[in-house]
């Protein structure tokens, strides 16, 4: 039986409450009993699934909007510290939580596994959480992104166990205690907040360190910075490691990946034994993400022929290579993909799905501080592409940084061979991608920011 409600979370107080986190964590309090409240900065069918469990949601930030009685404000890094709500919190000595720390809440008394990683934790963890809930055994869940409809990135279950995306960013994963941990892979990213990889490996050390006595920390053995990691975690005594991947030495080894269409068909050699399954997700980055899922449900002692039945379950997340829809026999599909990584992991996957038809990207960076450093490499990425279309920065929590531009991108895509231009308007870039078209061919709104309501509009255009 999972367990109730932490008092001090009876009656919290989201500022940002549509967020994706954030969301999560208010619809299982909702779930659990409490009395819900929050803001956020526009209207969304987040905010609506929120009220239709009973949340109360104001749409902008207004110090009139916290309630006196409040027994907690919960906040995000991205939440300003002049935010009105804040400042009101202040003036009514209500207590100030974190989302992570509101999150760490929630799973005690359970089983909880954290996925983290650069890149690849919303798909890991959702995958983990369809394939636990066909089992049968009706984990809680906190995602990063809904997997249906709106406000499905979260729930409170009845079983023992709980899967969580761990983020990095801000290094609030250091606040959960897991019993099984994933690492994916470790990148220099969020440099924000990272000035290097060592402060990068030393705050997945930390992450690693929290795994409970007698757990388990499933991590990749091809990517090297998670290899690397596993090397400076070999002092850390009492922690299980599990290592999953391509590489001879792994000990959850991907014999072979076979595409076919928009899934893939994998077979793992386990205990000396071939186990082959079918992930419903193209490309050999969905494929190892669903290995990490399967060895994280093999260490809470999951049979592992029941975890490969089960994982076929999962179709898909949104924004994960979501298809969107098709007009003039043009399919347009979205990509959350913000990181060069992810571009490349995507659009690799894309290519071997397509055949000979072409690729085109309407791509949107995600970060002035993220394109200072990975500009040239983002570029790179959209090599890949037959031809893109980039648009300004998405700023996010972020302040424009003097002389980073989407510009930084598009010359290096040109300067690795790429057909690549920039168009600072929406409207003018949905017009000009969808004339870019020919039937056949497949188009890619990509980035983290507000380009995927984009793809309803190019659907529309090429409709006409």
């Amino acid at each position: 039986m999972a367990p109730g409600l932490p008092t001090a979370m009876d009656r919290p107080h989201f500022i940002g409450i549509g967020g994706a986190g954030m969301s999560g964590i208010a619809k299982i309090l909702a779930q659990r009993g409490a009395k819900v409240a929050g803001s956020d900065a526009r209207e969304s069918a987040t905010a609506q699934a929120l009220r239709a469990l009973g949340a109360t949601v104001h749409i902008g930030h207004d110090a009139a909007h916290l309630a006196s009685d409040a027994t907690c404000v919960v906040v995000s890094s991205a939440i300003r510290a002049d935010n009105p709500e804040l400042a009101r919190a202040a003036e009514l000595g209500i207590p100030v939580v974190h989302r992570s720390d509101a999150l760490a809440s929630l799973m005690d008394g359970l089983r909880p596994i954290a996925v983290a990683g650069t890149h690849g934790k919303t798909t890991t963890t959702s995958m983990l959480a369809v394939t636990l809930a066909t089992l049968g055994l009706d984990p809680s869940y906190a995602i990063g992104g809904d997997l249906d409809v709106p406000g499905s990135n979260a729930l409170h279950g009845e079983g023992d166990i709980f899967v969580a995306e761990a983020d990095e960013s801000d290094r609030s994963f250091h606040k959960y205690a897991p019993e099984v941990a994933i690492v994916l892979n470790v990148e220099l990213d969020h440099h924000a907040n990272y000035a290097s990889m060592d402060e990068i490996y030393e705050s997945f050390e930390i992450f690693a360190g929290k795994v409970v006595p007698g757990g388990t920390l499933v991590i990749s053995a091809d990517q090297e910075g998670a290899v690397e990691l596993t090397r400076r975690l070999r002092d850390l005594g009492g922690l299980k490691v599990v290592t999953y991947g391509e590489s001879e030495g792994a000990d959850l080894r991907i014999h072979k990946i076979n595409a076919r269409g928009l899934t893939s068909e994998v077979t793992v050699l386990l205990d000396g034994k071939l186990l082959t399954f079918t992930v419903s997700v193209p490309g050999r980055h969905y494929a190892n993400n669903a290995v990490a899922a399967l060895a994280a449900g093999i260490a809470l002692g999951i049979p592992s022929r029941n975890l490969a039945g089960a994982l076929k379950s999962y179709t898909g997340v949104k924004r994960r290579l979501q298809l969107k829809g098709e007009a003039a026999g043009v399919q347009v599909i979205d990509s959350y993909a913000h990181h060069p990584t992810e571009m490349t992991a995507d659009l690799e996957a894309m290519r071997s799905a397509a055949g000979d038809s072409r690729i085109l990207v309407l791509f949107q960076p995600h970060l002035f501080s993220r394109t200072q450093e990975l500009g040239k490499e983002m570029g790179q990425a959209l090599a890949l592409a037959d031809s893109s279309v980039v648009l300004d920065i998405y700023p996010a929590r972020e302040d424009p940084i003097p002389g980073i531009t989407s510009d930084l991108i598009v010359d290096a895509a040109r300067g690795a061979g790429a057909e690549v231009r920039a168009v600072h308007d929406k409207d003018e870039a949905v017009r000009e991608i969808a004339g870019m078209t020919k039937p056949g061919d497949l188009v890619l709104t990509m980035g983290a920011g507000d380009v995927t309501d984009l793809g309803p509009h190019i659907l529309a255009h090429l409709s006409k």
